[in-house]
């Protein structure tokens, strides 16, 4: 199964009853606070982005080279993605959701997946959109979080947060997800995600556009 179909799976088997905790740590209160403050500013973000995933049973990385762009508005989140083999080649991968509903096409298999998360469709976004404009309460709501202190990433200062899923479902896919965050803007500079098998992927996001007009014409499917 691909990162997107295993990512959009988790998202869509996430538990509508999780409840939210308040954080106990000062300084982890403090971010989730900055982060709720970054959300209702945030309208949109685009990003290049390179995504490492390392197969522990052959222990090999492999790299894919493409953008991404969140776009939120009230009771709405847009996202897209294009992935390639090579930096700067056609894009082998796109992927669009928005409003509950999408699509991941593969140029290669020339396979169109249709995505739908019917009633968890506020869960599902927060999913995929992981650290780009979310709130502190939404990551409250499915996330068990641990502050790890700060680094500089690309000369941004970010925090870094440990993410383990409530949800017991989401656990069998993801153990648990490490996030680099600017909570200035609501943007992760960088993400590392665990599963069960040993496995990680780490994604890189660079050369940010902030609260620019996306062109979303360039993340449709060719």
């Amino acid at each position: 199964m691909t990162f997107f179909a295993r990512t959009t799976a988790a998202a869509i088997v996430l538990s509508v009853a999780t409840a939210a905790h308040a954080a106990t740590d000062p300084a982890l209160d403090k971010t989730l606070r900055a982060l709720d403050a970054a959300s209702a500013k945030f309208q949109s973000a685009e990003a290049d982005l390179r995504w490492d995933q390392f197969e522990k049973v052959v222990r090999e990385t492999t790299s894919q080279f493409g953008s991404v762009y969140v776009i939120r508005k009230s009771g709405w989140t847009e996202y897209g993605a294009t992935l390639a083999t090579k930096q700067g080649a056609a894009p082998t991968k796109y992927l669009h959701f928005a409003n509950g509903k999408g699509d991941m096409y593969d140029t290669i298999a020339k396979k169109d997946t249709p995505l739908n998360a019917g009633q968890d469709k506020a869960r599902v976004e927060s999913f995929i959109t992981l650290g780009f404009g979310g709130s502190g309460k939404d990551l409250e709501k499915q996330w068990t979080i641990t502050q790890q202190g700060t680094e500089t990433i690309d000369n941004v200062p970010t925090v870094k947060l440990d993410l383990v899923p409530k949800d017991p479902s989401v656990a069998n896919m993801f153990t648990h997800v490490t996030i680099w965050i600017d909570t200035t803007r609501g943007i992760s500079l960088k993400q590392l995600s665990y599963t069960p098998e040993g496995d990680t992927r780490t994604a890189y996001y660079t050369n940010i556009r902030y609260n620019t007009k996306v062109d979303t014409k360039k993340y449709a499917k060719k």
